[in-house]
């Protein structure tokens, strides 16, 4: 007697298969950090936006191809994707064994003594001599930045302005002709520019500077950063104030993107050494509260 074929569990009944679940969070998480929205990683990866967002909720399977062309439109491995990214050596397994289950502080404390280490004399430059103010697009970090320059009688620098400058083409045409992993390019070369040439300014990143972890670890390293807050409100308002609503535009979900961009990237936000919080505030008085926090910094550093 033939058995008839076992029944597929369909609706509520289907169960999501772990990996792919935890593989799709890496995905989301990834493309929220880069500020990519669905359709644009779709686009970079040459996958369809359905199949995308099939694999970001772990329903249905994907090809071991169409998985690397995803990880190549992020700029990761695919091992990222799937999670083992430290077993490429004995020497990174046993890096990876000591540093299992430490605390947030610990690590912090490996990082910035991995950092002391590797990183070269600094000539005697103070950290605090070079200002970067750091967070999502709107947080007002230009019309900030310029005043605090003013106010401390020190040049301003927008990194944006400085990888026009050098590429020839506004940052948003560097992501349309060459993609986003030329504009981090270009955008590591700016930085390390500024670094070199500049060693007294007040510098506004692009929000997406902590996407690429080489160019935001630079940044922690050689300048004081402060983290300028606002709430998602303030910060789409004030894009639509500036007539600009990359990467958002035409999307019907401009605010739920806001905000997973926001939620990814905080962790990376609050790396800085400092934090400032300017909603409900004017830039006079964002200006009063920052210089207050500042000043003692300043003084001692």
């Amino acid at each position: 007697m033939t058995m008839p074929p076992p029944r597929r569990a369909t609706g509520a009944r289907l169960q999501k298969d772990p990996l792919l679940v935890a593989i799709g969070e890496r995905v989301k998480g990834l493309r929220a950090r880069r500020g990519m929205p669905r359709r644009a990683l779709a686009a970079a990866a040459r996958v369809s936006e359905r199949h995308l967002a099939n694999l970001e909720t772990g329903v249905g399977n994907i090809s071991v191809l169409l998985l690397r062309q995803v990880a190549e439109a992020l700029d990761c491995p695919v091992a990222e994707l799937l999670g083992d990214e430290t077993t490429g050596s004995p020497e990174w397994l046993f890096i990876r064994d000591l540093l299992h289950d430490r605390s947030e502080e610990d690590l912090k404390r490996v990082r910035l003594a991995l950092s002391a280490l590797f990183e070269a004399p600094g000539g005697g430059a103070r950290k605090t001599d070079r200002i970067a103010l750091i967070g999502l697009r709107g947080a007002g970090k230009s019309t900030l930045g310029q005043r605090l320059a003013a106010a401390l009688d020190r040049p301003f620098i927008e990194l944006g302005g400085e990888i026009t400058r050098i590429a020839g083409f506004t940052p948003a045409e560097i992501q349309d002709l060459y993609g986003p992993n030329a504009y981090r390019r270009y955008e590591g070369r700016a930085l390390k520019e500024i670094l070199t040439t500049r060693p007294v300014c007040v510098l506004a990143t692009p929000g997406g500077i902590v996407s690429d972890t080489a160019s935001y670890n630079l940044l922690l390293r050689r300048c004081f950063t402060v983290w300028i807050q606002a709430s998602p409100e303030e910060h789409m308002s004030r894009v639509i104030d500036q007539g600009d609503l990359r990467p958002m535009a035409g999307n019907r979900e401009a605010m739920d993107d806001l905000k997973a961009i926001l939620a990814h990237r905080s962790n990376f936000y609050a790396k800085a050494d400092l934090t400032y919080d300017t909603r409900g505030e004017s830039v006079e008085a964002s200006l009063d509260g920052l210089m207050a926090q500042l000043g003692p910094l300043l003084g001692s550093a």
